[in-house]
Protein backbone atom coordinates (compact mmCIF):
# COMPACT_ATOMS: atom_id res chain seq x y z
CA UNK A 1 0.00 0.00 0.00
CA UNK A 2 2.92 2.38 0.68
CA UNK A 3 4.50 1.87 -2.53
CA UNK A 4 0.90 2.57 -4.60
CA UNK A 5 0.70 5.58 -2.54
CA UNK A 6 4.22 6.55 -3.18
CA UNK A 7 3.72 6.14 -7.02
CA UNK A 8 0.27 7.73 -6.68
CA UNK A 9 2.44 11.21 -5.15
CA UNK A 10 5.07 11.09 -7.70
CA UNK A 11 2.59 11.23 -11.26
CA UNK A 12 0.77 14.29 -12.40
CA UNK A 13 -3.06 14.62 -11.72
CA UNK A 14 -3.91 13.79 -15.24
CA UNK A 15 -2.38 10.74 -15.59
CA UNK A 16 -4.85 7.57 -15.47
CA UNK A 17 -2.45 5.79 -13.59
CA UNK A 18 -3.22 8.43 -10.49
CA UNK A 19 -6.64 7.86 -10.76
CA UNK A 20 -6.61 3.40 -11.24
CA UNK A 21 -4.69 2.48 -8.38
CA UNK A 22 -6.62 3.43 -5.63
CA UNK A 23 -9.37 1.88 -6.93
CA UNK A 24 -7.19 -1.43 -7.65
CA UNK A 25 -5.95 -1.29 -4.19
CA UNK A 26 -9.03 -0.53 -2.65
CA UNK A 27 -10.68 -3.54 -4.38
CA UNK A 28 -7.52 -5.95 -3.15
CA UNK A 29 -8.03 -4.66 0.24
CA UNK A 30 -11.29 -5.54 0.06
CA UNK A 31 -11.31 -8.75 -1.19
CA UNK A 32 -13.01 -8.00 -4.26
CA UNK A 33 -10.30 -8.74 -6.59
CA UNK A 34 -6.42 -10.02 -6.60
CA UNK A 35 -3.20 -8.24 -7.57
CA UNK A 36 -2.83 -10.93 -10.03
CA UNK A 37 -5.70 -9.69 -12.00
CA UNK A 38 -4.43 -6.75 -12.34
CA UNK A 39 -3.07 -6.25 -16.11
CA UNK A 40 -0.51 -2.84 -17.24
CA UNK A 41 -1.34 -1.64 -20.28
CA UNK A 42 0.53 1.34 -22.18
CA UNK A 43 -0.45 3.86 -23.46
CA UNK A 44 -4.12 4.05 -23.11
CA UNK A 45 -6.20 6.49 -25.44
CA UNK A 46 -9.47 6.41 -26.44
CA UNK A 47 -10.34 3.51 -29.38
CA UNK A 48 -6.42 2.05 -28.52
CA UNK A 49 -4.95 -0.11 -25.82
CA UNK A 50 -2.77 -3.05 -25.19
CA UNK A 51 -1.57 -5.04 -23.02
CA UNK A 52 2.48 -5.20 -22.39
CA UNK A 53 2.50 -7.63 -19.28
CA UNK A 54 1.03 -8.29 -15.49
CA UNK A 55 2.11 -8.99 -12.25
CA UNK A 56 1.00 -9.37 -8.66
CA UNK A 57 3.42 -7.20 -7.23
CA UNK A 58 1.67 -3.66 -6.40
CA UNK A 59 5.12 -2.23 -5.37
CA UNK A 60 6.59 -3.40 -8.48
CA UNK A 61 4.03 -2.43 -10.67
CA UNK A 62 4.71 1.12 -9.16
CA UNK A 63 8.65 1.14 -9.25
CA UNK A 64 7.80 0.26 -13.58
CA UNK A 65 4.97 3.31 -13.96
CA UNK A 66 8.01 5.83 -12.01
CA UNK A 67 10.55 4.58 -14.21
CA UNK A 68 8.58 4.87 -17.34
CA UNK A 69 7.63 8.44 -16.07
CA UNK A 70 11.42 8.87 -15.30
CA UNK A 71 12.18 7.82 -18.87
CA UNK A 72 13.86 5.02 -18.98
CA UNK A 73 14.61 3.30 -22.62
CA UNK A 74 11.75 1.20 -22.75
CA UNK A 75 14.58 -1.94 -23.88
CA UNK A 76 15.94 -1.53 -20.46
CA UNK A 77 12.20 -0.76 -18.76
CA UNK A 78 11.92 -4.60 -20.49
CA UNK A 79 14.72 -5.84 -19.24
CA UNK A 80 14.88 -4.50 -15.29
CA UNK A 81 10.83 -5.46 -15.30
CA UNK A 82 10.61 -9.26 -16.41
CA UNK A 83 6.82 -8.89 -16.42
CA UNK A 84 6.72 -6.56 -19.07
CA UNK A 85 6.53 -7.64 -22.99
CA UNK A 86 6.82 -5.22 -25.18
CA UNK A 87 6.78 -5.68 -28.62
CA UNK A 88 7.64 -4.05 -31.94
CA UNK A 89 4.71 -0.99 -31.77
CA UNK A 90 6.68 -0.18 -28.54
CA UNK A 91 10.00 0.31 -30.68
CA UNK A 92 7.76 2.24 -33.14
CA UNK A 93 6.63 4.72 -30.21
CA UNK A 94 10.67 5.31 -29.40
CA UNK A 95 11.39 5.72 -32.81
CA UNK A 96 8.75 8.25 -33.22
CA UNK A 97 6.76 6.35 -35.84
CA UNK A 98 3.53 4.85 -34.10
CA UNK A 99 1.36 5.71 -37.01
CA UNK A 100 2.86 4.11 -40.10
CA UNK A 101 3.17 1.21 -37.54
CA UNK A 102 -0.25 1.15 -37.13
CA UNK A 103 -1.89 1.46 -40.52
CA UNK A 104 0.64 -1.53 -41.48
CA UNK A 105 -1.18 -3.41 -38.86
CA UNK A 106 -4.18 -2.76 -39.83
CA UNK A 107 -3.96 -3.70 -43.27
CA UNK A 108 -2.75 -6.86 -42.45
CA UNK A 109 -5.20 -7.89 -40.21
CA UNK A 110 -7.74 -10.16 -41.76
CA UNK A 111 -10.17 -8.90 -38.82
CA UNK A 112 -10.58 -5.60 -40.32
CA UNK A 113 -10.47 -6.88 -44.01
CA UNK A 114 -13.80 -5.02 -44.25
CA UNK A 115 -12.42 -1.83 -43.58
CA UNK A 116 -9.02 -2.57 -45.95
CA UNK A 117 -10.23 -0.32 -49.08
CA UNK A 118 -11.31 2.62 -46.40
CA UNK A 119 -8.03 2.51 -44.75
CA UNK A 120 -5.97 2.44 -48.15
CA UNK A 121 -8.16 5.67 -49.58
CA UNK A 122 -7.20 7.53 -45.82
CA UNK A 123 -3.10 6.57 -45.81
CA UNK A 124 -2.83 7.60 -49.47
CA UNK A 125 -3.51 11.00 -48.37
CA UNK A 126 -0.05 12.98 -47.51
CA UNK A 127 -1.93 14.25 -44.10
CA UNK A 128 -4.18 11.82 -43.07
CA UNK A 129 -1.23 9.31 -43.31
CA UNK A 130 0.29 11.02 -40.29
CA UNK A 131 -2.57 10.69 -38.04
CA UNK A 132 -2.91 7.54 -35.82
CA UNK A 133 -5.84 5.31 -36.64
CA UNK A 134 -7.69 2.74 -34.82
CA UNK A 135 -10.83 0.95 -35.37
CA UNK A 136 -13.94 1.51 -33.01
CA UNK A 137 -16.89 -0.47 -33.62
CA UNK A 138 -16.34 -1.29 -37.49
CA UNK A 139 -15.57 2.97 -38.22
CA UNK A 140 -12.05 4.15 -38.79
CA UNK A 141 -10.77 6.42 -35.82
CA UNK A 142 -8.33 9.05 -37.06
CA UNK A 143 -6.35 10.82 -34.20
CA UNK A 144 -3.78 13.49 -34.17
CA UNK A 145 -1.61 12.63 -31.19
CA UNK A 146 -1.91 8.96 -30.62
CA UNK A 147 -0.93 9.27 -26.75
CA UNK A 148 -3.22 12.00 -25.53
CA UNK A 149 -6.58 10.89 -25.40
CA UNK A 150 -8.31 14.28 -25.66
CA UNK A 151 -6.21 15.46 -29.22
CA UNK A 152 -8.30 15.98 -32.08
CA UNK A 153 -9.68 12.95 -33.74
CA UNK A 154 -12.41 11.90 -36.04
CA UNK A 155 -14.36 8.54 -36.92
CA UNK A 156 -15.23 7.72 -40.39
CA UNK A 157 -17.36 4.86 -41.07
CA UNK A 158 -18.13 3.52 -44.80
CA UNK A 159 -21.82 3.29 -45.86
CA UNK A 160 -21.12 2.49 -49.37
CA UNK A 161 -18.04 3.83 -52.00
CA UNK A 162 -20.25 6.69 -52.82
CA UNK A 163 -21.05 7.96 -49.14
CA UNK A 164 -19.28 7.52 -45.88
CA UNK A 165 -20.46 8.64 -42.36
CA UNK A 166 -18.26 11.10 -40.14
CA UNK A 167 -18.08 12.45 -36.58
CA UNK A 168 -15.60 14.82 -35.02
CA UNK A 169 -15.18 12.74 -31.28
CA UNK A 170 -14.86 15.00 -28.64
CA UNK A 171 -16.77 17.82 -29.50
CA UNK A 172 -19.87 19.21 -27.74
CA UNK A 173 -23.11 18.15 -29.92
CA UNK A 174 -20.67 16.31 -32.19
CA UNK A 175 -23.16 13.85 -34.54
CA UNK A 176 -22.88 11.84 -38.07
CA UNK A 177 -22.18 13.86 -40.94
CA UNK A 178 -22.85 12.30 -44.19
CA UNK A 179 -19.97 12.68 -46.57
CA UNK A 180 -19.94 11.84 -49.92
CA UNK A 181 -16.52 10.30 -51.52
CA UNK A 182 -15.25 13.17 -53.22
CA UNK A 183 -15.26 15.50 -50.72
CA UNK A 184 -14.21 13.02 -47.73
CA UNK A 185 -10.17 13.70 -47.43
CA UNK A 186 -11.06 17.47 -47.56
CA UNK A 187 -14.03 16.98 -45.08
CA UNK A 188 -11.23 15.11 -42.87
CA UNK A 189 -8.43 17.05 -43.04
CA UNK A 190 -10.39 20.10 -42.43
CA UNK A 191 -12.20 18.31 -38.87
CA UNK A 192 -8.84 17.58 -37.66
CA UNK A 193 -7.21 20.46 -38.11
CA UNK A 194 -9.74 22.44 -36.47
CA UNK A 195 -9.24 23.47 -33.15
Amino acid sequence: MDAAKRGLLAGEADHSTDCEMPLIARAVANGQRAWSSAKFYYPRSDGFDWEIGSTGDLGLLVEAVAAWREGIPLDELEERFEFMELDEFVGALERGEPASSQWAELLSSDFNRRQWNLLRRLRADEVLRDMFPTISHGAVRLCVNAMDRRSRQVLVDEVNGELYEVMRVGVPGASWVEVPAGDLIAYLRAALNEE
